[in-house]
């Protein structure tokens, strides 16, 4: 067996190992347009493969249902119309069992297609983004479905090993800083760099930074509470013109799966509701918050430079880390040609940075390079903070 075909067994079961205790209801509900259903994920990252490898590369292949483009196409515009976005939770058919029929097939088809050993370097590396790309469905999955969850008024606890247990933040560390000396730095992946990434991370360039001091652990939800109880939610001075409106628009008081039914605040995980536990990283808090939590702390958010250059001297990996830095292109960036350019490129407008990983990133997805990028209203990912100052 090939090691890209041991690879690619490996993915796409831990995909199936993430859904393994969902009911067969649980596959289709959307209680929002950012959260898909599971079953929509596994279909969708199994067009991936279909579409971009086994359409185009493998003679005489037959899809699978010739209308299910339409059905798990995403975003790319190149290949067609497809169900809008909102819609993907009214999709009762194909059905749980079709759907997991489906990955089979083209699994099947794959493990012929991969047993070849005359695959280019350049389709070779298609596979490897299929790989990746599936990877960040399998952490889409895991949000999705405490999404899901965490809006049924049962509050119904799962089991999902795939998720990894935070660790509670020591105290001392709270109070410990690591000093960056100013000077010029190198950012971003090195063309020597043979690993996979992104062509988001590709054009390592040189950054000037000044001074600063970065917190070598995450915010914790003791300290978060302390914001909520001072008051942060009612004080405009801490936040931007368009957090303030959000506050206001939403009512926001609390990150995501916080609730104060009585005197404690309690919050939802795959375990179910339990009492916030105040020594864990806070979890769950879009830009707007972290910028005003760092603000009611008088420090502020890293940029994503300042992150990258200092990720050495902290612990990450537990909560996407918001930074102050929009996404951007970096210097010499062009999107590819076709679909695959889509991926990335098209989305570098209205979107805040957040670097690092968290507990429901697949083990090997992280890297200091990586650059996730989300809207700033948007917290249901493992978002968390990180203060500089």
């Amino acid at each position: 067996m090939s090691d890209l075909l041991n690879q690619y067994r490996l993915v796409r079961a831990a995909s199936e190992s993430i859904c393994r205790n969902l009911s067969a209801e649980d596959y289709v509900v959307q209680p929002v347009v950012d959260v898909s259903p599971p079953k929509w994920h596994l279909a969708h990252t199994t067009w991936f493969f279909e579409t971009f490898i086994l359409s185009p590369h493998s003679s005489g292949y037959q899809v699978f249902h010739p209308a299910w483009g339409y059905l798990f196409n995403s975003y790319y515009e190149t290949v067609g119309e497809r169900v809008p976005r909102t819609d993907r939770g009214n999709l009762s058919r194909p059905t749980v069992d079709e759907v997991y029929a489906y990955r089979s097939y083209v699994d099947d088809v794959m493990a012929q297609f991969l047993e070849r050993n005359d695959l280019s370097p350049e389709l070779e590396a298609l596979v490897i983004l299929g790989l990746n790309h599936e990877q960040q469905h399998q952490e889409l999955l895991i949000t999705d479905i405490k999404y899901i969850l965490g809006h049924n008024p049962l509050y119904p606890s799962l089991e999902v090993s795939e998720l990894r247990s935070a660790q509670a933040v020591a105290s001392e560390l709270t109070e410990q800083w690591a000093a960056v000396g100013g000077g010029v730095y190198s950012v971003g992946v090195p063309a020597s760099h043979k690993g996979f990434s992104f062509d988001n991370e590709h054009g390592a360039h040189k950054q000037y930074i000044e001074d600063f001091e970065i917190r070598r652990s995450l915010v914790t939800n003791r300290e978060y509470l302390a914001f909520i109880e001072d008051g942060g939610y009612q004080r405009f001075d801490l936040w931007h013109s368009d957090g303030w409106s959000w506050v206001q628009e939403t009512n926001a008081e609390a990150p995501l799966y916080w609730q104060k039914p009585e005197q404690e605040w309690i919050v939802y995980d795959f375990n179910g509701l339990r009492p916030v536990q105040p020594d864990l990283p806070v979890a769950h808090v879009n830009f707007y918050e972290a910028s005003a939590f760092a603000a009611w702390k008088g420090c502020r958010l890293p940029t994503e430079s300042e992150w990258e250059v200092a990720s050495h001297k902290i612990q990450w990996g537990e909560r996407w880390e918001w930074t102050n830095s929009a996404y951007l292109p970096y210097p010499g960036f062009s999107t590819a040609s076709g679909a695959v350019g889509e991926y990335n490129g098209k989305f570098m407008v209205n979107q805040m940075v957040l670097r690092g990983g968290s507990v429901a990133t697949p083990e090997g997805h992280s890297r200091k390079t990586y650059r996730n990028f989300f809207q700033p209203w948007l917290k249901w990912q493992y978002m968390g903070i990180r203060l500089v100052r």
